[in-house]
């Protein structure tokens, strides 16, 4: 409740200070300051310690695993802040602004994480959403960002319709609610719960951009600036997910049998319509963008899972994808040439953020050492427990090996293809930003413990 509350706050707070301060640097700091007592006031709540005690109603539930991956939100908005926060006045006039929607949709992810009912799962997905939104469309010089933010709202609002059915059809068979789904030895699920089921699977795929619900994501990653794509495909991505999985492995576990399958069927797809697709990509924005489609997937393995080891594995993988793709982007929002080639020489010119950028990249593709090789071992162990999952097993396999090869292509350019020198203007703050991230990368890889280990204790 400490960060519901405070973010909130924080959010007007930033609206104001756009008019009081006149210094972009005040604006920084004080975005930087808020989100840094955020996180402190997270992990007191983690340790007991509750400033607002709010009659929710019981629909709100903040256990150990929301407020352990809310302080993991909040300290990967915070690295991302202190990594790109200077490129972010680039964008446009709105600086203060552009604060303000982020804490706002920290809030949101507040409440996706901690419901207990559906229609605060709502609510927080569309505090999540309408900011982003915004965010999307806020070069308003670029024809892209303007095209990428009205095809991210038409279809965000399919994906929300879609939601809003499927929490009626779930009122109309359950007469509630709330996030208890429960059915008698002998009793079968009717047709309206399945369909309220199978129709909240669908959105919640669009908001994570699942296949074959992913057709928006390409575009709208590579229309948005770049600084504002690295939030929304790391930080939010991870939090709709853990929604989802809160949804699925608790609301729905009774039907697991009836879902699963489908679970299974969108992670295959999932897992080869990114991986293939991202192969043929020229430029390494767009590159990305359908990585990320490709991470989604083995993410929705913890869903297919729905274990406590899915769920630990989830909440590292969220981790490491987020510290690694922050890391990739705030050295691609400082080039001027987003192409594979635009990356030739790099490592000659910029040999400590060529090395920083090969660790994330390899961290992404699932290499020993590395967060995402154990995050990523932790989604195929969670799998085979199930004794059903060995072809999911197999197809995730098949993939990482496919997704290794783009990785390679953009460190391949870096170190032994001769390029021009990108004249980037990089502080030596900035640098050493880089490499604490990509030490905690390596760190994670060694020790995962250091995260899961705070679920229980």
């Amino acid at each position: 409740m400490n960060v519901l509350i405070l973010s909130a706050v924080l959010g007007v707070v930033m609206m104001f200070s756009g008019i009081l301060l006149k210094s972009k640097a005040a604006v920084r700091n004080v975005a930087i300051g808020g989100m840094g007592l955020l996180l402190l006031v997270n992990i007191l709540e983690m340790c007991g310690t509750v400033f607002f005690r709010i009659n929710a109603g019981h629909m709100l539930g903040f256990d150990r695993f929301a407020l352990l991956f809310n302080t993991t939100a909040i300290a990967a908005t915070l690295i991302y802040l202190l990594l790109s926060a200077r490129d972010i006045e680039k964008v446009g006039v709105n600086y203060a602004e552009y604060f303000a929607l982020i804490f706002f949709i920290i809030c949101g992810i507040t409440l996706s994480i901690s419901f207990k009912s559906l229609l605060i799962l709502f609510l927080g997905i569309e505090i999540i959403s309408i900011p982003l939104y915004i965010l999307t469309g806020s070069d308003k010089r670029n024809l892209k960002s303007n095209e990428a933010s009205l095809k991210y709202f038409l279809m965000g609002s399919f994906s929300t319709g879609l939601m809003l059915m499927g929490i009626a059809l779930l009122y109309g068979a359950t007469g509630t609610f709330r996030t208890e789904l429960r059915l008698g030895p002998d009793q079968l699920p009717t047709a309206m719960m399945l369909g309220g089921m199978l129709l909240l699977m669908f959105s919640m795929s669009f908001k994570v951009s699942l296949a074959p619900f992913h057709f928006w994501t390409p575009d709208v990653y590579d229309g948005a600036p770049s600084v504002f794509t690295s939030f929304m495909a790391t930080i939010v991505k991870g939090a709709v997910f853990i929604a989802f999985v809160k949804l699925f492995g608790d609301y729905f576990a009774v039907l697991q049998p009836k879902w699963q399958f489908f679970a299974g069927v969108i992670t295959v797809a999932t897992l080869f319509i990114g991986n293939i697709t991202a192969v043929f990509q020229q430029s390494v924005k767009r590159m990305l963008a359908y990585s990320s489609i490709a991470q989604a997937g083995f993410m929705m393995l913890a869903i297919y899972a729905n274990t406590m080891d899915s769920k630990e594995g989830l909440l590292l993988y969220t981790i490491a994808y987020s510290l690694a793709t922050i890391g990739i982007f705030a050295v691609l929002i400082k080039m001027n040439d987003y192409t594979f080639s635009g990356f030739n020489g790099f490592a000659k010119h910029q040999p400590l953020l060529a090395a920083t950028t090969t660790i994330f990249l390899l961290s992404l593709a699932g290499i020993p050492l590395t967060a995402g090789f154990m995050a990523k071992f932790y989604m195929l162990k969670s799998t085979l427990a199930t004794g059903k999952g060995m072809w999911l097993v197999i197809v995730a396999v098949l993939m990482a090996a496919v997704s290794v090869y783009y990785y390679f292509r953009v460190i391949q350019a870096m170190y032994f293809r001769e390029g021009d020198d990108p004249k980037m203007v990089v502080r030596p703050a900035f640098k050493w930003t880089l490499v604490v991230l990509a030490a905690l990368v390596i760190l994670l890889g060694i020790y995962p413990n250091l995260i899961t280990f705070w679920i229980y204790f």
